[in-house]
Parts: C-alpha cells; sequence; structure tokens
C-alpha cells in the first residue's frame, strides 16, 4: 500500500514557559513554532499588561512578609493586597496571586496548599505562600 497509509509524524511538545506578565505556564503550540524563544506571553492580553507599578509593590510586599515572618511561615496572598490595596483590597486578589506565579517562576518562593508544595499556576482555592 502506498504512503497514504503512514501515520503523520509529530514532534514532541516543547517544555513549557512561564509567562512573564500572569506568571502562568503555558504549553507549545504550533502557532509559537517558529518564534518560540521570541515568546515570553501566554496571551494576547498578557502582552498589553507588563508587570510594573501596582504589580512590583505587591511583589516587594509578599517578600517583605515573608521576610518578617521569617524562615518556614507563610502568607496567605490577600495580606499582600491589602498592604498594598487598602480599603480596596479584593480588587488586588488576582494580581497577587499572579505576582506570586511570577515570584515562584524566579524561584524565590514556593506556593503551598495543605501544607504541601503545589504548582503555582494550577493551584484553585485557598493557598499560601512561603520563601523557598
Amino acid at each position: 500500500m502506498p504512503d497514504r497509509l503512514h501515520k503523520k509524524e509529530t514532534k514532541p511538545p516543547a517544555k513549557a514557559k512561564v509567562c512573564k506578565s500572569c506568571g502562568n505556564s503555558f504549553e507549545w503550540q504550533k502557532k509559537l513554532a517558529k518564534d518560540r524563544d521570541a515568546v515570553q506571553c501566554c496571551s494576547g492580553p498578557c502582552l498589553g499588561d507588563k508587570p510594573g507599578g501596582t504589580c512590583a509593590a505587591l511583589e516587594a510586599t509578599i517578600l517583605g512578609l515573608l521576610a518578617e515572618r521569617g524562615p518556614d511561615k507563610t502568607i496567605c496572598p490577600s495580606e499582600a493586597a491589602k498592604a498594598v490595596g487598602g480599603r480596596g483590597w479584593r480588587d488586588l486578589m488576582e494580581p497577587a496571586r499572579a505576582a506570586a506565579r511570577r515570584l515562584v517562576a524566579e524561584g524565590k518562593i514556593v506556593v503551598t496548599q495543605g501544607g504541601r508544595v503545589v504548582d503555582a499556576a494550577t493551584a484553585k482555592g485557598a493557598i499560601r505562600l512561603k520563601l523557598r
């Protein structure tokens, strides 16, 4: 039988990358194949949402609160959101979690649930942050 019965060969997916904006990991996509090394963000909206200002303040606050608590102590991302946002802290919860994901990607902290380290990008529900 001719070549039409041969299965199409596919390349194995490349290692997941971490979005420079939100800290989520994203997988290989065919459209990224040519410029994979140049791709820094997981999506168009993240590309326009550069970390800075509030994001930098959240990252610094997370690290500061953890340093105050000492080794093996944890904080909730809401503590950083409250310190930075005051009364409007609830609006900063997702940016605080994104800041935590970026710090995890940089190797500065870990995210835990129930005392166990979990993947920051896929964790659902209440999380705690701890210095690495």
